[in-house]
C-alpha cells in the first residue's frame, strides 16, 4: 500500500525516539512491499521559536491531508514560564481537534522481565493487560477559561453526543476481549459525571447487551489500580481522569517510555504517539527509550492502515529485544549496562529480521 504520514518530531527527546521508530516503519515497509510518503513539520516548542506558533499553518494543514500522524513530544521549561504568552501544549489540544480524534487508546501491559522494574510487588504485575479509552477533546481543558489576579476558573462541560461516541468506541474494544467494561467518573459529586454515568448505562444497556459495565469513582479507581490491577479490563473515562490514571498505570509496566497511545476519530486518520513527555534533562544524550514510539508505529499501522501482520511483528519484535536484555536506562537495574536509543532500535529492527 501507499500512505503519507506527517512526522512531527516535536521537542526533548521526540526527534530521537521518532528516529528509531521510523527506522523500524521503514524496515517493515521494505519487508512487506509498502511505500510510506513521510512530511517532516515543525510542531510544540521547536515551532514557537520558529514561528510564534505552536501549531504553524502549514504543519496543520500536512496533519489533515496526511493518512497519519505520529508525534515525538512537546514542551519543556523553556516555553513553560508564567510569562509565556503561548505554550507548546496549546498547539496539541488545538490538533487534536482539528483532527478530530476525540478517542484516545492507551494499552497497558507488562512484560514479564520487567516485573521488577515496576515500583509495585512483582506478584501483582502478573497477567496485568488493560487499555484506557480516554475522551480527547471535550471535559475542562477545552472549556472556558478566566484569570486575573485572585481568580481562576476552568469550566468543564461535556454532551451527551460525546459520551455516547467515546462509550462506544470503549464496547466495541470491550467486546473483543473480555466483555467488561468499566466507567469511571466521579459522579458522587459532579454534575458531568451524572451526565456521563446516565449515556454510558444507556449506550452499554441498548447496544451492547453482551457487556458487563461497571461502575468507579476516581479516586477508588486510583486505589484499585495499584491494589489489584490484574482486575482491570477496558476502561473508560474522561478528558482529566483519563489523563492522570493513564499516567498512573504506566508505572505497573516500570516506565512511562514503553507505552504508546492511539488517538481516533471517526475515519481511519489518527495521531499516534508515545505517552511520556519530552524529558528536557535527558535531551541529546542518546539514553531516551525509543520503545513506545516503536509501539505507536505498530497502532498506526494496525488502526489507521488496517496492518495487523505488520503490526504484531513489530509488538513481537519489540518484546524479544526486551527480553533479550536489551534495556534503556529506564527500565534496567543497576547492574546491567543501560543500552542506548540507538541500541534499542538496532534490537528490534535485529528481531525483525
Amino acid at each position: 500500500m501507499k500512505a503519507r504520514i506527517t512526522v512531527l518530531g516535536g521537542d526533548g527527546i521526540g526527534p530521537e525516539v521518532i528516529t528509531e521508530a521510523l527506522r523500524v516503519l521503514e524496515a517493515s515497509a521494505r519487508q512487506h512491499g509498502h511505500e510510506f510518503a513521510l512530511d517532516h513539520r515543525p510542531f510544540g516548542g521547536a515551532a514557537i521559536d520558529q514561528s510564534g506558533d505552536p501549531l504553524p499553518l502549514d504543519t496543520l494543514k500536512s496533519c489533515l491531508a496526511a493518512d497519519a500522524v505520529l508525534l515525538g513530544a512537546i514542551g519543556g521549561p523553556k516555553w513553560s514560564s508564567p510569562q509565556a504568552k503561548v505554550r507548546p501544549e496549546s498547539g496539541l489540544l488545538k490538533l487534536r481537534q482539528e483532527l478530530g480524534v476525540y478517542a484516545n487508546l492507551r494499552p497497558v501491559s507488562v512484560h514479564p522481565a520487567l516485573r521488577g522494574a515496576s515500583s509495585l510487588k512483582p506478584d501483582l504485575l502478573e497477567g496485568v493487560d488493560l487499555i484506557f479509552v480516554r475522551e480527547l477533546t471535550g471535559g475542562i481543558y477545552f472549556g472556558p477559561k478566566t484569570r486575573d489576579a485572585n481568580r481562576a476558573t476552568d469550566l468543564c462541560t461535556y454532551t451527551a453526543p460525546e459520551i455516547e461516541r467515546i462509550v462506544r468506541v470503549a464496547a466495541r474494544i470491550a467486546r473483543t476481549r473480555r466483555k467488561r467494561l468499566l466507567s469511571i467518573d466521579k459522579a458522587n459529586v459532579l454534575e458531568t459525571s451524572r451526565l456521563w454515568r446516565e449515556v454510558c448505562e444507556r449506550v452499554v444497556h441498548s447496544e451492547f447487551p453482551d457487556l458487563t459495565l461497571d461502575h468507579m469513582l476516581v479516586d477508588s479507581a486510583a486505589m484499585h489500580l495499584i491494589r489489584r490491577p490484574r482486575d482491570f479490563d477496558v476502561a473508560v473515562t474522561d478528558n482529566m481522569f483519563g489523563d492522570i490514571l493513564t499516567d498512573e498505570a504506566s508505572m505497573l509496566s516500570g516506565s512511562l517510555g514503553l507505552l504508546p497511545s492511539a488517538s481516533l476519530g471517526d475515519g481511519t486518520r489518527g495521531l499516534y504517539e508515545p505517552i511520556h513527555g519530552s524529558a528536557p534533562d535527558i535531551a541529546g544524550q542518546g539514553i531516551a527509550n525509543p520503545y513506545g514510539a516503536i509501539l505507536s508505529i505498530a497502532l498506526l499501522l494496525r488502526h489507521s492502515f488496517r496492518l495487523e501482520q505488520e503490526a504484531h511483528a513489530i509488538e513481537l519484535a519489540v518484546h524479544r529485544a526486551i527480553g533479550d536484555g536489551v534495556r534503556t536506562a529506564d527500565i534496567t537495574s543497576p547492574s546491567h549496562r543501560a543500552a542506548t536509543t540507538q541500541e534499542a532500535g538496532d534490537a528490534v529492527l535485529a528481531a525483525m529480521e
